[in-house]
């Protein structure tokens, strides 16, 4: 078995693992809301865990990103206070941690958390806590993770250089960069404009949702005018590809972001729910990485779409037969990707990933 093999699923859990785009309100447990709802006697469209994590699959597969987004209102509703955040923030690195993740920036828009009282501070410094014990007990069951939070404002409202001025006070401590999410068609990135020139003066890292729900002009927004170092999916940059003759043909913007290694964050599983693709089989993660974009492959929501890093890559494996070294080679991206520093960035690649990759594939 070398690199050039094709992985079992076992393999692919136990493989290191690197993930940039994964939302905190969209990877609750659903025993976790359950209990939460109860503390604060919030009715649930179901009781029980299974048929709560079936209805948040079914409801997020209307191939609707606004229908996707709307069944956050469940999980929003019950991380309101302190104890919740920190519980579902020490939740989240674990769970990851136990599906082989070495790394995660995990989004959150504290926005959300602010109805029963929380200041955006608060919010921010209980994730950050969270985040932490949930490495340490991650660690005491023999992983190794770290977590890093990314603040998302969201482009609907108006609070976007706010949450900008709270990632550049807390970028020292646990917070590495800023997104904007939420509806794309109607909310432009440059609607933040003034928000994301503040960043770049402030040498702050940021990434814009684009290219989801919306084509094109969104992606060409996000990277031409607002300076996005990362696409948060990116998927429809696949519409400035021609692939009608011989060798695909890219397009101006297309060429751009290949060129400038400018960082993909796909969601496969959540990008056929939203609509951006009808099966795994006809993603365009496939032909994007044959054309060596910078692709990455992530979860975006776990509970929302069912799944998880391991299952991602399982998915990916089957529709496209990659191998390790093609899983190695997303892993590295990611981790290339990262809004950390250069040389944390290579000591987490030269450390982690390569060995693990190797010692799984048996080179």
């Amino acid at each position: 078995m070398t690199l050039t093999s094709i992985p079992t699923a076992e393999q692919i859990k136990r493989l290191p693992k690197a993930v940039i785009h994964d939302h905190l309100d969209g990877g609750l447990r659903p025993q976790t809301i359950i209990e939460l709802a109860a503390e604060i006697n919030y009715k649930l469209p179901a009781s029980d865990p299974e048929a709560l994590g079936d209805w948040f699959y079914e409801a997020c597969n209307s191939g609707s990103l606004v229908r996707y987004i709307e069944t956050f209102e469940h999980t929003i509703a019950v991380m309101q206070t302190k104890e919740a955040i920190i519980r579902v923030a020490k939740e989240c690195a674990l769970d990851l941690a136990r599906d082989g993740v070495v790394y995660a920036e995990v989004r959150g828009a504290p926005e959300l958390f602010t109805r029963k009282g929380l200041t955006l501070d608060e919010v921010i410094e209980a994730t950050i806590v969270g985040y932490r014990l949930g490495e340490v007990e991650a660690k005491a069951e023999g992983f190794t993770i770290r977590v890093e939070s990314l603040l998302c404002a969201l482009r609907q409202n108006s609070h976007a250089q706010e949450i900008a001025e709270k990632v550049v006070k807390y970028r020292d401590l646990g917070v590495v960069g800023f997104d904007i999410a939420g509806p794309e068609d109607g909310f432009p990135p440059t609607n933040q404009l003034d928000t994301f020139n503040y960043l770049r003066q402030e040498d702050a890292h940021f990434t814009i949702h684009a290219g989801e729900a919306y084509g094109l002009p969104s992606i060409w927004q996000a990277i031409q005018m607002c300076g996005a170092e990362r696409l948060g999916h990116g998927v429809r940059i696949i519409e400035d590809i021609d692939f009608t003759g011989s060798k695909p043909k890219l397009g101006r913007l297309s060429a751009y972001v290949r060129d400038r290694r400018i960082p993909l964050e796909l969601c496969p599983t959540s990008n056929l729910q939203t609509g951006a693709a009808k099966d795994i089989a006809s993603h365009p993660i496939g032909a994007l990485a044959k054309l060596r974009f910078r692709v990455t492959i992530n979860t975006d929501n776990r509970l929302m779409s069912r799944t998880s890093m391991t299952n991602e890559m399982v998915e990916v494996v089957k529709a496209f037969n990659w191998n390790f070294q093609d899983l190695q080679r997303v892993t590295i991206n990611a981790l290339k990707s990262s809004f950390i520093p250069f040389e944390e960035r290579l000591a987490i690649i030269e450390e982690i990933v390569k060995p693990g990759y190797l010692a799984i594939s048996g080179e």
